[in-house]
């Protein structure tokens, strides 16, 4: 059997529609399915009775509003998965773990300069995007810098409070793994997009934020230029590869990217959501502005996950953008 914590919620949903249908019975610990929190010992305790794999998708995610939520962050994200983490050290049969991480820990993607290679630039300072100067200079030369795919061993770098629990959620992961021998596969979500995304929340996923403008009436608002890369993921492919961790017939341990493979800029994204609305729907509208928390570009390379997992991202881009337009924009 299979615990999948946070199982009632956008991706944690999927994936158990997509281990039921490969088989495996499941079991849900979710705040929103009886109330079950995964910072409750006594609950967890009793969800993990007759447990051999704990998926961990419950988390609090975004970018969210301001500084009030970093106690919210660190409880659900990090005391959660700490008490998680103990009690399936306690219970006998857990063999294996997979954790939803994010490519939030990577903070900017990878960058290479013409003269000195890949360089790390520091966080965008707020005078340069107060100019709409969004793209981050060499920190050695200040010249102009090409974005990469970046790769699992890129260094971490979290850039916002929710970026920090996640790789906190990793290091405990790693902690746990060392001390106890379970294998634990952390699946590093690049920008989620699909059925089911919550709207009309400001810790939702860009493209749900523009889909919810949209139902509203109004034209997405674009931050910067648009021009700010990311890798838009299907949630029908991320369940696959929480599959593919789950059911490989020996434990698939260390860090693995899960996304498209293709960047597309967030101006994208919104052009295509707008493309799939009912006619008549308002255009995307580039402001500038920008959320302090937020990183130029990062997109990933999928290779490792296809090596090692044998992941590779299936769902088309257009069709998936058109499922969610349905999902969350009335006709």
């Amino acid at each position: 059997m299979v615990l999948v914590t946070g199982g009632a919620g956008f991706i944690g949903s999927h994936i158990v529609e997509a281990l039921t249908a490969a088989g495996r019975e499941v079991r849900v610990l979710d705040l929103r399915a009886g109330g079950a929190d995964v910072r409750d010992r006594d609950a967890v305790a009793a969800a993990l009775e007759g447990v051999d794999a704990v998926c961990h998708q419950a988390a609090m995610v975004g970018l969210g509003v301001d500084l009030d939520d970093l106690p919210d962050y660190a409880s659900h994200n990090d005391v959660g998965t700490a008490v998680l983490l103990r009690e399936v050290a306690r219970a006998p049969g857990v063999r294996r773990v997979v954790l939803a991480s994010s490519m939030v820990v990577y903070g900017e993607g990878r960058y290479r300069c013409a003269d000195h290679g890949v360089v790390a630039p520091a966080p965008r300072a707020v005078a340069d995007l107060d100019a709409g100067r969004y793209d981050p200079p060499c920190p050695t030369c200040g010249g102009v810098l090409t974005a990469e795919p970046v790769p699992e061993d890129a260094p971490m770098d979290p850039r916002n409070v929710y970026a920090a629990t996640k790789l906190h959620q990793e290091h405990l992961a790693a902690a746990f793994s060392r001390e106890t021998g379970i294998a634990v596969t952390s699946l590093r979500y690049h920008n989620v997009y699909g059925p089911r995304m919550p709207r009309d929340t400001p810790y939702a996923g860009v493209a749900s934020l523009f889909a919810s403008e949209l139902a509203a009436g109004r034209p997405p608002r674009v931050f910067e230029d648009g021009g700010q890369l990311r890798d838009f993921v299907h949630v029908r492919d991320v369940a696959r590869a929480n599959v593919l961790a789950l059911t490989a017939e020996d434990p698939v341990p260390g860090a693995f990217n899960v996304c498209s493979g293709t960047p597309r800029s967030v101006l994208d994204m919104a052009s295509a959501l707008h493309a799939a609305a009912r006619p008549g729907a308002p255009a995307p509208e580039v402001v500038g502005g920008y959320r302090l928390g937020d990183v130029r570009h990062v997109f990933a390379s999928a290779q490792r996950a296809t090596d090692v997992l044998g992941f590779t991202a299936r769902e088309d881009f257009t069709a998936g953008v058109a499922e969610l337009t349905a999902d969350l924009v009335p006709a």
